[in-house]
Order: structure tokens, then sequence, then C-alpha cells
């Protein structure tokens, strides 16, 4: 009886032992998919829907540029339209700047690259004497050369913007597994 008993007792701690190493493998997992939600989350919020603001707010100020470009005819004082769009420009490379510094794919890297580019060297107006003055009018070749620039940095946002959408989807999508 007292081998019998014993080992009802050793197996009993067995199976106890047994279940609570279970049970804290068990809550390691949960801790470790809680962890890669909470993190999926965090990232769709700062590298997804931040950055979708940012677009937002650029592609904003990109149409303030373009209008200034656009109607230099229109009767009214441009001697500041240079500042003006010195200005805008500034915020967006500011902008641009809080986006670099999310997780970027590689194509968003690339796409980014280039539309700094566009806004650091093809849009930057020395001089508003290039678009418009009194002796000679607009000069529509350079109005067109700046609206091409800009037509083409907005291209790079609405790539930007689907990737945003995309990679969204992705990190969502990822979550759900998790949970």
């Amino acid at each position: 009886m007292a081998i019998s008993y014993k080992k009802r007792k050793i197996s009993g701690f067995l199976v106890i032992g047994l279940l609570l190493v279970m049970l804290y493998g068990k809550n390691l997992l949960e801790r470790q998919s809680f962890r890669a939600v909470s993190s999926t989350l965090s990232d769709v919020y700062e590298d997804r829907l931040l950055v979708e603001s940012y677009i937002f707010q650029i592609s904003e100020k990109l149409f303030t540029i373009q209008k200034l470009v656009d109607h230099c005819t229109i009767n009214f004082d441009y001697s500041k339209a240079v500042l003006e769009i010195s200005k805008e420009e500034q915020a967006i490379l500011k902008l641009v700047s809080a986006f670099e510094a999310t997780q970027l794919t590689e194509q968003e890297a690339t796409l980014l690259a280039d539309f700094k580019r566009i806004i650091e060297k093809d849009l930057s107006i020395k001089s508003y004497q290039l678009l418009y003055n009194d002796s000679s009018g607009v000069n529509e070749a350079q109005v067109k050369v700046y609206d091409q620039k800009i037509a083409r940095a907005q291209q790079d946002l609405e790539k930007l913007s689907a990737i945003q959408l995309e990679e969204g989807e992705k990190l969502v999508s990822k979550a759900k597994t998790l949970i």
C-alpha cells in the first residue's frame, strides 16, 4: 500500500507540475501574441495613418504652390509669392522629414527620395521674374515646367498613399491572424 500511495502522490505531483508548465507556456505565448498585436496596431497608426495625414498636408501645400505659380496673371500683389512658395516648400520638407522617420518600405523610400528631390531642386523658384514680369507678361513655358514638376510630385504622393493602404491592410491582416 505504501508504494502505491507514493506512486499516486508522485504521479499527482508530476501531473500538477506538467499542468503548471503548460499553463506557464500558454501564458508566454499569449504575452507574445499580445505584444505582436500591440506592435502591429502601433505600426498601423504611426507608419500608415499618421503618414497618410502627412501626405494629405503635403498635397494641400503643393496645391497652394501650384495656385501661386498658375495665377501669376491675376491682378494681385505677387511680390511676396516667392517667399510664400518658399515657406510652403519648407513646410513640405518638414513633413517629409517626419515621414522619413517612419518605417519605410523600399518602394516608399525611393518615391519619397524622388519627391524630396523635386521639392528641393526642381520647384525652388529663385525669382518670380522667371514666371512673370510686367514687360513680357507670363512666361508660359516656365509655368508649364513648374506645373509638370508639381504633377510629378503629386503622382509620387498618390503612389505613396496607395502604399499606405496596401501596407495598412497587410498589418491589419497580420493582427487578425495573431488574435
